[in-house]
C-alpha cells in the first residue's frame, strides 16, 4: 500500500491504477470504514482511502481538537483491507494560503444536521468535491449513517456533473444495535451501556410502519417516547423525511428516513432507518 500526503503524489500513483474506488473517511477507522474498503476492492479491483480530520465541517464549539486520531493503526488496518493507495494530507495541503471557495448545496443541507451544525455541509462538501478532484475515483463509497451527507454528496455529484458513481455501504453496527462510530470512544461505560436505545427507538418506528402505520408525526412520537426512557438522553432531533431531499413529510409513501441526533454526556450520536414498503 502507497501511503502518500501530497496532490501531486497521489495523481502519479493514481495514474499507474485503473478502475478505483475511493473511501474518505476522518480516520480513527472501525469495521463499518473497512466494510467500504473491502467493497471497493471488490468491486473495482483497487481501493484508495484517504485520512483527513476535515476543519472546514467543524463547528467553532466541536469537537476538532479532541477527534480522536491513531494514523500507524489506521494505516495497519487499511493495508489489511486491501487498500492500494492511502492519501494522508494535512490541512494546509487541502486549503492552501488563500484558499476561499466553498460549496453549498441547498435545501437539501439545511434541516436536521443542517440546522443543528451550520455550515457543517458545506465544510463536507467541499472537502469531498476536492477530494474526488484529486483522486478521479470511478465510485466512492460512503455509510448509511450519514444519510443526510449521503444526500448532500449525491445532490453536489449530479448537480456538477462529477463523473463518479455513488455507493452507500449499510449501516455497521455492534451486537446491540449501536451504529459503529469514531465519536463512539468518547463513551463512558455507563453511556456506552445507555447508547443502544438510540436503536431501539429507531426500531420502534420501524415497527409501527410494519403494522401499517404512515403517518409521520406517530413515528416521530414513537421515537421520541422510546429515547424518553432514559433522562441521560438529550434529544437534538428526529426527523421523519424524504431520503433524497430531507423535506419533512406527514406521510409515508414508499420510502421514508427516520433519523436521530442525541446527545449523551458530551458525546453527540446519530444514526437511521430506511422505513421501505417494497
Amino acid at each position: 500500500m502507497q501511503v502518500l500526503s501530497t496532490i501531486a503524489a497521489l495523481r502519479a500513483a493514481r495514474r499507474g491504477i485503473g478502475t478505483l474506488g475511493l473511501v474518505p473517511t476522518m480516520g480513527f477507522l472501525h469495521r463499518g470504514h473497512l466494510s467500504l474498503v473491502e467493497r471497493a476492492c471488490a468491486e473495482c479491483g483497487a481501493a484508495a482511502a484517504s485520512i483527513f480530520v476535515n476543519p472546514a465541517q467543524f463547528g467553532p464549539h466541536e469537537d476538532l481538537g479532541r477527534y480522536p486520531r491513531d494514523l500507524p493503526r489506521d494505516l495497519r488496518l487499511l493495508e489489511q483491507a486491501g487498500a492500494s493507495l492511502a492519501f494522508v494530507p494535512d490541512a494546509g495541503e487541502i486549503y492552501p494560503p488563500g484558499f476561499a471557495t466553498r460549496i453549498d448545496v441547498g435545501a437539501v443541507a439545511e434541516p436536521l444536521e443542517g440546522a443543528a451544525r451550520p455550515g457543517h455541509f458545506s465544510g463536507v462538501a467541499t472537502v469531498v468535491a476536492k477530494l474526488l478532484n484529486i483522486v478521479q475515483p470511478d465510485r466512492a463509497y460512503f455509510g448509511q449513517k450519514d444519510a443526510q451527507q449521503v444526500a448532500v454528496i449525491r445532490r453536489m455529484v449530479r448537480d456538477l456533473d462529477i463523473p463518479v458513481e455513488v455507493v452507500v455501504g449499510d449501516t455497521v453496527r455492534d451486537p446491540d444495535g449501536l451504529a459503529l462510530s469514531s465519536r463512539n470512544t468518547y463513551l463512558t461505560p455507563g453511556q456506552r451501556a445507555r447508547a443502544p436505545a438510540l436503536h431501539r427507538a429507531l426500531r420502534s418506528a420501524e415497527a409501527l410502519f410494519a403494522a401499517g402505520e404512515r403517518r409521520a408525526a406517530v413515528l416521530r412520537t414513537a421515537v421520541h417516547a422510546a429515547l424518553g426512557a432514559d433522562a441521560e438522553l438529550s434529544v437534538d432531533y428526529v426527523g421523519v423525511s424524504d431520503p433524497d431531499t430531507m423535506e419533512e413529510i406527514e406521510r409515508v409513501g414508499s420510502r421514508a428516513l427516520v433519523s436521530l441526533a442525541v446527545r449523551l454526556g458530551r458525546t453527540r450520536l446519530i444514526d437511521n432507518v430506511v422505513l421501505s414498503a417494497s
